[in-house]
């Protein structure tokens, strides 16, 4: 089959398209794309990864194939990140490759999974299959910066989320803050939600606002974890984010009975992870939640736990949405410092800067923080 820069570097690009299709569903898993291209240079598969449990990519891909009545035989598969080469909940996929034999495989990035981690690749090469690897590695590396940070780092990518107005305030004084910012910026929020694995927040935003922290404003396949720091464990039995679809899950650095007896019945979970003063080890907590899955946390909180974050150097990337408002005294982003001097201030690099309805959203990121 005769391949060139171009032909490869377009069919990559389809394939890194189907795997941020996979974002919203995908998680533990990474988000994988899949194209197959026939030795005549026609698509004769696509395929992403399913939920948990469900095809992977390259599975996805070879199903669509035999569905359109072709073989792969000799064909080109492009795939955005190595395929599998363990039996987890699904088969490996180097091994369907393999059996369906295909040609030559197109590989963005390697899996950080101990369990693959180049075997993947390895096994396609034994098999006499030609492994060309690199092509689009960084841009497969962003689209699962959750699933390498959780398998490298063993803590999810920190995105912390704020809605605020040109003069940096999210509330005013008495904590009014519905709604500094649009319907579009707030559903342009929601799809930011949906593609993480858990969505946190602190007790003050529980008791200020009672937010759901549920997926709304757009369709999606599944609810992200819901999560509360919440030192005392103060969160009402009422509190709305236990009553929307999905699981709640409160950190909490108390052992009160009555209270945590109170919110298992609504069907919270609780997890005890005390740190000094009284409050919640949040570097633990972090590493609790890449233990149990989370690839992307999204954090949604008031300045006090924002501020911590912050602190304690846990954010990896800033989502901010300015409206074209001022407010004056009000509650702020964050609250950390004071710094002594502007060469103490927390470097940012920005990675987008794009309108959304009347609002500006700001796509910040920690440089370097993505090289692991």
């Amino acid at each position: 089959m005769a391949t060139d820069a171009v032909t490869d570097l377009r069919h990559m690009q389809q394939a890194l398209a189907l795997g941020r299709q996979a974002l919203r569903f995908s998680a533990p898993n990474p988000a994988v794309g899949c194209v197959l291209v026939s030795p005549s240079g026609e698509i004769i598969g696509t395929g992403h990864t399913h939920l948990a449990g469900g095809p992977h990519a390259e599975a996805a891909a070879l199903a669509d194939c035999r569905s359109r009545g072709l073989t792969a035989q000799g064909a080109t598969a492009y795939v955005t990140l190595e395929p599998c080469s363990h039996f987890g909940r699904t088969p490996p996929c180097a091994d369907a490759l393999i059996r369906e034999q295909v040609h030559r495989v197109v590989v963005a990035a390697s899996d950080p999974n101990p369990l693959v981690a180049g075997r993947g690749l390895d096994r396609l090469r034994a098999a006499g299959i030609q492994v060309d690897f690199g092509l689009l590695e960084d841009e497969a590396r962003d689209i699962n910066l959750g699933f390498f940070s959780r398998m490298v780092r063993q803590r999810p990518w920190v995105r912390l989320k704020v809605a605020a107005s040109l003069d940096g305030r999210t509330a005013l004084d008495n904590g009014a803050s519905q709604w500094i910012t649009g319907s579009e910026a707030r559903a342009d929020g929601h799809a930011w939600r949906a593609r993480s694995s858990a969505v946190l927040t602190g007790i003050g935003t529980v008791l200020d606002d009672n937010p759901r922290l549920d997926v709304r404003e757009i369709e999606t396949p599944r609810q992200p974890l819901r999560v509360v720091v919440d030192s005392q464990l103060q969160t009402p039995p009422t509190a709305r984010l236990l009553d929307a679809p999905g699981a709640a899950l409160i950190y909490s650095a108390t052992t009160d009975a009555d209270r945590a007896a109170a919110l298992r019945e609504r069907g919270a979970e609780i997890a005890l992870k005390p740190g000094a003063h009284g409050k919640v080890d949040l570097p633990a907590m972090l590493a609790d939640l890449a233990a149990r899955g989370v690839n992307e946390l999204h954090v949604e909180a008031g300045h006090r736990l924002n501020g911590s974050l912050v602190r304690e150097n846990l954010v990896d990337e800033f989502l901010v949405y300015l409206a074209p408002k001022l407010i004056g005294q009000g509650r702020e982003m964050m609250r950390f410092g004071p710094l002594s001097g502007l060469d103490e201030a927390v470097p940012l690099q920005f990675l987008d800067v794009a309108p959304v309805g009347g609002d500006l959203r700001i796509l910040a990121r920690i440089p370097g923080r993505d090289r692991f």
